[in-house]
């Protein structure tokens, strides 16, 4: 692996590298202070619960953590390299899902020994508060966030965090591209329960088996003791991206589907409901690969909040707003 240059005078230029850790992919992004992106890429994903509370250390989750930091290293390493003219990392923001307290001491740790920092320049935080950060000032507004999880989160005029949601996938994480998977799924089973075969005429069925049985296609997944093997096998990323069956590039067709990414909407809605409800009315930010399946989860969402709440999409690259952030650090 190769390693970061130790240090630099003054002058040099520095940089920040930024994180955004989920459970389907690691976005990153390095950057100038002023917001130039000198470089980006996208890598595994992980989540702050796959770290041991032994330090992180053993186990196949474990071993993928430690191939995604030196995955990490060498493209940061690569960036910095093509950067026009000399230029050192120094301060790396990450927002990584699920951390805590413990995770939060283990993950800086491990980032500051792979990207060969002190602990001291590795600023950690949640991913949705981190996106928080790059959608409002604090106090601002909400933001509700939808990948393979869903969280709302709200930064105060303080600088707190506050939260609703963000419970995992056992719990709930209504509305997250893992609770339409899984409800799919229950949609399929069930009718096929009541009539075996029955997924054949249905086409969401269709395209998720499909999805499931790999080259075999749809029969392969029709197959009970398949599908059960791929769920018993597959990530809570794996089982996430079945969401993209589900939305069949965007205005599927079939009522089924149409209606289960009208229910993801009105989950997530419940959430920027519950921070209005404590903190009073204020405008709402959307971010999360969720909310690009389809329009429709959009609109039930918008259709689920009250007359005239201001309900931004959020473009930004939050990534490279966290290099930015960290590029500027003190």
């Amino acid at each position: 692996m190769a390693g970061m240059p130790p240090h630099t005078d003054a002058a040099t230029p520095r940089l920040g590298l930024g994180l955004d850790v989920g459970g389907t992919q690691t976005r990153w992004a390095l950057a100038a202070a002023g917001g130039t992106v000198l470089g980006q890429g996208v890598l595994p994903g992980f989540t702050a619960a796959q770290l041991s509370a032994a330090g992180g250390a053993g186990g196949a989750a474990d071993g993928r953590v430690t191939a995604l930091l030196a995955a990490l290293n060498d493209a940061v390493v690569d960036a910095l390299q093509a950067a026009p003219g000399p230029a050192a990392l120094h301060h790396v923001c990450a927002g990584v899902t699920g951390t805590d307290a413990a995770s939060s001491a283990t993950l800086q740790r491990r980032l500051a020994a792979a990207l060969h920092l002190p602990p001291s320049r590795i600023t950690l935080a949640s991913d949705i508060e981190m996106a928080c950060h790059a959608a409002f000032a604090p106090g601002g507004g909400y933001l509700v966030y939808a990948g393979t999880g869903s969280i709302a989160g709200f930064v105060d005029a303080q600088g707190a965090f506050h939260r609703a949601g963000g419970r995992g996938h056992l719990l709930d994480d209504g509305g997250s591209g893992h609770w339409i998977a899984t409800r799919a799924l229950r949609l399929v089973w069930r009718a096929e329960d009541a009539r075996p075969g029955a997924w054949r005429d249905a086409p969401l069925a269709r395209r998720v088996l499909a999805a499931i049985g790999g080259p075999g296609g749809a029969e392969a997944g029709a197959d009970w003791p398949t599908c059960r093997r791929w769920l018993a096998q597959a990530s809570r990323g794996d089982v996430g991206r079945l969401a993209l069956a589900v939305a069949d590039g965007g205005q599927p067709t079939d009522a089924a589907a149409r209606d289960l990414l009208a229910d993801a909407g009105r989950e997530l809605a419940l959430l920027a409901q519950a921070l209005a409800a404590r903190f009073g009315p204020r405008p709402v930010a959307l971010a999360g690969r969720v909310f690009l399946l389809s329009p429709l989860i959009e609109q039930a969402l918008r259709a689920s909040l009250p007359a005239g709440t201001d309900l931004r999409p959020m473009a930004a690259d939050l990534a490279a707003a966290a290099a930015a952030r960290a590029a500027a650090m003190p």
